[in-house]
């Protein structure tokens, strides 16, 4: 019998959480047979959709595998997990246990997709509801697979429903290719956008149209479908429905959710462990200083390596919000230690319990994708404002004069202090062929061995599921 995780996630298909994700109601408790039958459960079902997809930014694994894993950050902690090793140093095995758990988060969130979209027809309540909570499980559903296929490459594909082992024992768990998976996330998106609501939600933890489409973008743009991606975007800014906060500070600080830039955000609440522990993490590991509650210590275990702290050009408002190269000690001194700024709750009174808002997906993302998308199609001066409308909120000066390849070198740059702590860094890298490059030269220049081989652009798939199913499930090459 096929039986490994991807198994027993598909079957809890037919189980959900509560009305909202600070109560959850176990899943045992839920039958198919009185479930899935008004609208209430359908809407209940949803709220634990998205609950399960935030386990990737509340455990940090989209922090641990997009920024960890490049030039961005590193361990300061003297005693990092073997996981966490592995990461820092692209060295990344099958027993990982962060890719494990995104593995299991997406699918998980997959399975309970699947579970709304394949019953919400067949119930009989408002029809615009019904395409609304359909259209957002498509969008979760996507979005899921959207990380998968850039973490894996080949993953399974699977829209049923299993009520028996039996059922999972007859179905198709293979791995298929990216270019299959790429087709699923685009078929999802694009019923979603037209089922969703035009009208943006005000609560940006939820999907709406506008949200739909930037994520379209996104997806063409890793695609390499410039005139798609083009299109998408421009929807999206043209529409204004969005715009740039006029504070870069004010994105990552307490009250954060809900503001004009967001466009898809995890929101986190302290108490009852459905807080972030980004506090800890971008931290330094010392118990004399005295920038918490407390006097509370950090790790230190994803920091801003020296050369990311020099990545920042003279003038750039952004660093002194993002980084500090210097931590106040209950003396009054101050000792020098690198550490991060974006998502620290300076509030907390628990440092695995912050209650900063994720922001996942946000304006500024739209107008550099765009920039890249008009770049990449010839038009570098049309490029130019977009990137110049970010560098503005930044405090410094506009861009001109560039030639297509000096563009792309400067909007990788922007991107990378724009977004430092956000989970973009390694996508964004491996997307535009750059990841061997800029990471093997980092390495180089701190006399390390480590080096990114072609292999290493996707990470294995979890051991587990190759040891429990290795009829279907092949390891990735070079693993």
């Amino acid at each position: 019998m096929k039986k490994n995780l991807l198994v027993f996630l598909l079957l809890l298909v037919t189980a959900t959480s509560c009305k909202d994700f600070l109560a959850l109601t176990p899943e045992y408790q839920i039958s198919d047979q009185t479930f899935y039958k008004n609208q209430n459960d359908f809407e209940t079902a949803l709220t634990g959709v998205y609950s399960t997809f935030r386990g990737l930014f509340n455990t940090s694994n989209a922090v641990y595998l997009a920024d960890l894993t490049t030039d961005n950050t590193e361990i300061q902690w003297s005693s990092p997990s073997v996981n966490e090793m592995q990461l820092d140093q692209n060295a990344v095995v099958s027993t990982n246990t962060n890719i494990q758990a995104a593995w299991n988060t997406c699918l998980y969130t997959i399975s309970r997709s699947n579970a709304i979209i394949n019953r919400i027809d067949g119930v009989n309540f408002d029809q615009a509801t019904k395409d609304r909570i359909k259209g957002e499980a498509q969008f979760l559903r996507a979005y899921s697979y959207f990380y998968l296929v850039r973490l894996f490459g080949n993953v399974p594909i699977v829209s049923q429903e299993f009520s028996s082992p039996a059922a999972v024992a007859a179905a198709d768990l293979a791995l298929k290719p990216a270019a299959q998976v790429y087709e699923v996330i685009l078929a999802d998106l694009t019923s979603a956008e037209t089922l969703l609501p035009a009208t943006l939600n005000t609560d940006r933890t939820k999907a709406s149209r506008p949200t739909v489409k930037a994520l379209l973008g996104k997806v063409h743009l890793t695609l390499k479908n410039y005139d798609l991606a083009a299109t998408k975007l421009k929807e999206v800014i043209d529409a204004k429905t969005y715009s740039l906060v006029p504070d870069y500070r004010t994105l990552f600080t307490n009250g954060n959710n809900n503001l004009a830039e967001s466009i898809f955000e995890i929101e986190y609440v302290a108490g009852r462990s459905m807080g972030n522990n980004y506090s800890a993490l971008f931290t330094p590991a010392i118990t004399s200083m005295a920038i918490f509650p407390g006097n509370l210590q950090g790790s230190g275990r994803i920091v801003p390596t020296l050369d990311l702290i020099r990545a920042y050009e003279t003038g750039d408002a952004r660093k002194a919000i993002s980084v500090n190269d210097s931590v106040l000690l209950i003396n009054g001194r101050k000792s020098y230690s690198r550490h991060g700024l974006k998502f620290v709750d300076f509030k907390a009174i628990d440092l695995s319990d912050g209650t900063i808002t994720f922001t996942q997906l946000r304006y500024a993302d739209v107008l550099l994708m765009y920039a890249e998308v008009l770049n990449e199609q010839g038009k570098t001066a049309e490029a130019l404002p977009f990137i110049n409308q970010v560098r503005t909120r930044a405090k410094l000066p506009d861009l001109t004069g560039h030639t297509q390849a000096g563009l792309r070198t400067a909007i990788e740059k922007e991107r990378r202090v724009e977004f430092l702590y956000e989970g973009q860094r390694w996508f964004d890298l491996v997307r535009t062929g750059r990841a061997q490059t800029v990471l093997n030269a980092h390495y180089a220049s701190l006399n390390l061995s480590f080096k990114v081989d072609d292999f290493e652009l996707i990470f294995p798939i979890p051991q587990n599921e190759v040891d429990l199913n290795p009829t279907l499930i092949k390891q990735n090459p070079g693993y």
